[in-house]
């Protein structure tokens, strides 16, 4: 099988996924969930990582660094670095690439350190 035998993009803002795989076969229908990152409403895979919905819809920027500012995105994908870590659903430092969506989620990138935003 060769690259061009990879299937185009499906549902789940997908123009970064792979449907069919050489090996594995095709991937099999998952259920979709819309997630707010930032603001913008984005179509995730239920129970994949947040990283790894947002890396399907182009956006690959989790966290700023708090001194310089400077972007940050993925590092190591398995949740031992803090290169992901981002607010989500009003916590912070959530390591994004082993939290999995679920519907409704609201998602933020995190400057420098975070705020908490108190509730009464």
């Amino acid at each position: 099988m060769s690259g061009s035998d990879f299937q185009g993009p499906v549902g789940a803002d997908s123009s970064m996924r792979i449907t069919g795989h050489p090996i594995l076969g095709p991937i099999p229908f998952r259920v979709v969930v819309t997630l707010s990152v930032d603001g913008r409403e984005i179509e995730a895979f239920e129970g994949e990582p947040v990283a790894v919905a947002m890396l399907a819809a182009g956006m690959r920027t989790s966290r700023t660094m708090p001194d310089t500012g400077s972007t940050r995105g993925y590092f190591c994908g398995v949740g031992r670095c803090s290169d992901c870590l981002m607010t989500v659903d009003g916590a912070l430092n959530v390591r994004t690439c082993v939290t999995p969506v679920v519907e409704g989620m609201i998602v933020t990138t995190q400057q420098g350190l975070g705020e908490w935003t108190v509730r009464s």
